[in-house]
């Protein structure tokens, strides 16, 4: 007998006689009283019913009596009720039931074959019943099982069954030439074999979050027709100790005997982040447990055995150092945002099966979707859509897509117009950001600009959207950018000498990029070619690296520049803004009659051409 035999067998046994005492204290204490429909009184109680006279029918059973008395608690006098006393040796009583005129018989207990058996079976059954069900649900060791805890949890999906080719992604060209290797390693091993090449073992794909990086994964094993084993990094770790290890062992034994296949473990960084020093104060030890299972399963297999490892992360800097190293994920694969060549293709992919109008132009929409992931422009479709449905039309129109953009960047439009002096400072303040992105020659164009409430909590907006995909930022481009940012601000002290709350979020906005710009990029005379802040972190989930343990000098410093920056560009803001102030009010009355209103109109505003009126 092996060691998982004699655990089922423990098992067994302990769930066996927790059956027996469910099925006893069940009958004792739920099922028994509920079934007893008698009366158990004393002897005494019985020969005092008897000389009453109110006893009509007597049982004589070896051990009890049974005999019936009117109900005094029922509703009529008709109703009777059985009680049960337990019998006495009495010489007397049948001269006394003859005396009284009770009717009495004897009974003695029924000794059928089919009466022992039913008494047997009915206790018996629950128990036999909940013993199957267990042997049944251990022995297949399912998903549920007992004995399943510690099995891989992964999910095996045919290559050709996963329903994805390199078709099916687009905007990741890049990638597609490095995984496209991988895809030849599978299929004809044979090659590298020849040639003594050895295919990296582990393949990391890391980006930020919406890019694709499952996808791609699936259109790797899709592409390849082999086994794909898909499991999420949270679910290797459970409460129970050592569950993890175990999983990292079952699943690589899976792989290894369907090779060649592919391990594919998406959020790797559930499991896979640096480890506790020695003098940490914190650890978890089930996690570190797991990693260091990964580790050495990873070790213990040659590439060519035909098993790739993928596994996809939005945070690559968390990472184990030994997880990295040459000879496990020595191969990390960034999946970018897709460029506009990329997001045409994957529009193109998404509108596949969308009814669109003869005025949809997906050029135009890859141009000013600068910025969105795959993820995003499969919702952009989907929003537009969903818009044209609302509308009652067969076919998506380019006012679809538009507001598609809207409701994606600035949130879903609110039932809820703004009135009085609060919907004249937000067509100012909403004014005072687009004519400063307009006028400045370094910034993205205007889009368009409203002042229709979002579900976001913005009372209006201006939309930006970049002429080409910008990959390189300089200075003056970075401080226009903070004039852009303030330029709301700007018009409120212009026009009413005082400002709103509607600025928190351009200062929070610009407070951030003017930090980054002194302490990450380096663009401060003051404080020179240094970085201040952290560690460099992959930045993909947006987070900023905390500062380092700098000198209150250099601090009051950082805050100096930081306030410098901040103070140039609310100059640069306000003096545009009083250049052109007649611009300024007839961009906010236009907004206040339409509420909106797109580029061209602010470029002609600002130009000194006329507006049209609808």
């Amino acid at each position: 007998m092996d060691s998982r035999q004699r655990l089922q067998a423990k098992f067994s046994l302990i769930y066996a006689i927790g059956a027996v005492l469910a099925v006893l204290l069940l009958q004792e204490y739920v099922i028994g009283p509920r079934m007893a429909t008698e009366e158990e009184v004393p002897y005494s109680q019985f020969r005092e019913d008897l000389a009453a006279g109110v006893i009509a029918e007597v049982t004589v059973e070896p051990e009890r009596i049974l005999y019936t008395v009117p109900d005094s608690e029922g509703a009529t006098g008709d109703e009777e009720k059985t009680r049960k006393a337990v019998r006495i040796e009495d010489e007397d009583l049948v001269e006394e039931l003859v005396e009284a005129g009770v009717e009495f018989q004897a009974r003695t207990p029924s000794t059928s074959l089919l009466t022992s058996l039913f008494g047997w079976i009915v206790p018996v059954l629950p128990f036999v019943l909940i013993w199957w069900i267990l042997m049944k649900r251990m022995g297949k060791g399912g998903a549920g099982g007992i004995l399943s805890v510690g099995k891989s949890k992964a999910t095996e999906i045919t290559g050709e069954m996963t329903g994805v080719t390199f078709a099916d992604v687009g905007g990741a060209d890049q990638v597609e030439t490095e995984l496209k290797e991988i895809i030849e390693f599978l299929n004809h091993p044979e090659r590298f074999v020849q040639v003594g090449a050895k295919l990296p073992k582990g393949v990391l794909l890391v980006g930020p979050p919406g890019t694709g990086e499952t996808l791609l994964a699936k259109a790797t094993a899709g592409e390849a027709g082999v086994p794909f084993f898909s499991i999420s990094g949270s679910e290797f770790v459970e409460m129970f100790v050592g569950v993890g290890a175990s999983r990292v062992r079952d699943l690589f034994n899976q792989a290894k005997a369907k090779a060649p296949d592919i391990i594919f473990i998406d959020e790797i960084d559930a499991i896979g982040q640096s480890r506790s020093g020695a003098v940490a104060m914190r650890s978890n030890d089930e996690r570190e447990q797991t990693l260091n299972q990964l580790l050495y399963e990873m070790d213990g297999f040659d590439s060519n055995e035909g098993v790739v490892i993928m596994a996809a992360t939005n945070r690559p800097e968390v990472l184990d150092k030994a997880l990295l190293r040459a000879g496990r994920f020595d191969r990390q694969i960034e999946v970018p945002l897709p460029t506009e060549k990329g997001r045409l293709q994957i529009l193109e992919i998404h509108t596949r099966t969308v009814a669109m109008a003869p005025d949809v132009d997906l050029d135009r929409m890859a141009q000013i979707t600068a910025g969105f992931s795959g993820a995003d422009l499969a919702q952009l479709v989907n929003e537009a859509a969903l818009l044209a449905v609302r509308r009652g039309e067969q076919t998506v129109t380019t006012v679809d897509f538009d507001l598609g953009i809207e409701r994606i960047v600035a949130g879903l439009q609110r039932d809820m117009p703004l009135d009085g002096e609060v919907r004249k400072m937000v067509a100012y303040h909403e004014g005072g950001h687009a004519m400063v992105s307009q006028l400045l020659p370094l910034t993205d164009r205007v889009h368009k600009v409203s002042i229709i409430p979002t579900s976001k909590g913005a009372l209006g907006y201006t939309m930006e959207m970049p002429e080409e995909d910008r990959h390189l930022m300089s200075k003056p481009a970075l401080e226009q950018r903070l004039a852009v940012m303030l330029g709301g601000r700007a018009a409120e002290l212009a026009i009413f000498q005082q400002t709103s709350t509607g600025a928190s979020n351009d200062l929070e906005r610009a407070t951030d990029l003017a930090r980054r710009m002194v302490t990450e990029f380096g663009m401060s005379e003051a404080l020179g070619p240094v970085r201040y802040a952290g560690p460099a972190g992959s930045g993909y989930l947006g987070h900023q690296a905390a500062s380092r343990n700098l000198s209150p000098d250099i601090e009051n410093l950082i805050d100096t520049e930081i306030r410098r920056l901040l103070d140039g560009a609310e100059s640069t803001a306000l003096e545009l803004i009083r250049t052109h102030e007649a611009a300024l009010h007839e961009i906010a009355r236009v907004l206040q009659e339409k509420e909106v209103i797109d580029g061209e109109t602010v470029a002609r505003i600002v130009t000194d051409e006329p507006v049209e009126e609808n």
